[in-house]
């Protein structure tokens, strides 16, 4: 399956047959068959006629709309889809049921991150990340051991700061500063990349979320609001080192992304302008193509990786007792 991305400005994407056209002025940029599309991203002001968007409704293809920064405005999808018998289990899920899982999410997240920054060990020496690696170690092992959502928020918050002051050592290109996460904001062109990532992954895993039938707004980690849907950042955590983090490293480091011309600055923040995202958007789609091995030992897209885990958490809200198996890289 195919996600379409609108990302230069000024687009405008109609129907013809059984294709969605995306035009530029006269220009014909890009034609996608509909029985292939998944979802459609709309970055910033590109527009779709009425009967696409009826079309993409009529077979179940959201259709979000973001930012060009990647913040999402929101979505739209077809009416049919609701979450009111999986709802009910999710609703009913214990306290200790939640902690269980998020426990899991959590270990995950940091333990992935270990292990990226392990990986850029192997390839050079990097003076100061031995330190990291102890105290995310430490941090993995203390998330299966508190005993509430609240404590399990501040591991992963600790674990968090130790890990991107691991992760800006790593940063071999020196036009690339980074002293630490900022994200409202983001405050320079790491953090732009990071900040555009993890939207993008983050709509990719509300769609499968809506997919299998979970409601969005009820999560294990996150809190709750009717505005966020909330599982949909549950599910990003074990995704964001493996995917966006080490992809942001390669683009960095391999000279790939240009801190000149690929980055605009306005209110306040750092922001990837329509070049970087077109690199950053091809880069994550090929890297989303690669084959890797499951636990069967047979060949998967990165893709594939994502429905897999959406499908744990929803086998996980049906039976609790079978546990939660995180997705970890080695």
């Amino acid at each position: 399956m195919q996600t379409l991305y609108v990302s230069m400005q000024g687009c405008y994407v109609s129907l013809a047959q059984e294709l969605l056209v995306v035009r530029h002025g006269e220009t014909v940029l890009q034609e996608v068959p509909l029985p292939l599309l998944e979802q459609v991203l709309i970055f910033g002001k590109s527009q779709m006629t009425t009967q696409a968007i009826r079309e993409c409704l009529l077979r179940d293809i959201p259709i979000a709309y973001l930012s060009r920064m990647g913040y999402c405005y929101g979505r739209t999808m077809a009416i049919g889809r609701g979450y009111r018998q999986l709802g009910r289990y999710q609703q009913g899920l214990s306290g200790l049921e939640r902690l269980l899982i998020a426990r899991e999410l959590v270990r995950a997240k940091i333990m992935n991150g270990r292990v990226l920054l392990m990986r850029q060990v192997r390839n050079r020496s990097i003076e100061g990340l031995d330190g990291v690696l102890r105290n995310l170690h430490y941090l993995a092992e203390r998330a299966l051991a508190v005993e509430d959502v609240q404590a399990l928020v501040g591991v992963e918050g600790a674990a968090a700061a130790c890990y991107f002051e691991g992760f800006g050592l790593c940063l071999s290109n020196p036009d690339f500063q980074f002293l630490g996460r900022v994200k409202r904001p983001p405050s320079n062109p790491v953090n732009a990349m990071l900040s555009f990532g993890y939207m993008v992954l983050w709509n990719h895993l509300l769609s499968l979320i809506e997919l299998q039938g979970l409601d969005p707004y009820s999560a294990f980690l996150h809190q709750d609001s009717e505005r966020h849907p909330a599982l949909a950042s549950d599910a990003l955590e074990e995704f964001r080192a493996p995917i966006v983090d080490s992809l942001v490293l390669y683009l960095i480091n391999g000279g790939m992304m240009n801190v000149v011309h690929d980055f605009e600055f306005r209110d306040g923040g750092c922001f990837l302008n329509e070049s970087g995202r077109r690199k950053y958007l091809k880069a994550f789609v090929m890297r989303m193509e690669e084959g890797i091995k499951n636990d069967a030992g047979e060949h998967m897209p990165r893709w594939d990786v994502l429905m897999t885990q959406v499908r744990r958490i929803k086998n996980y809200v049906y039976d609790p007792s079978a546990g939660y198996k995180p997705y970890l890289i080695r």
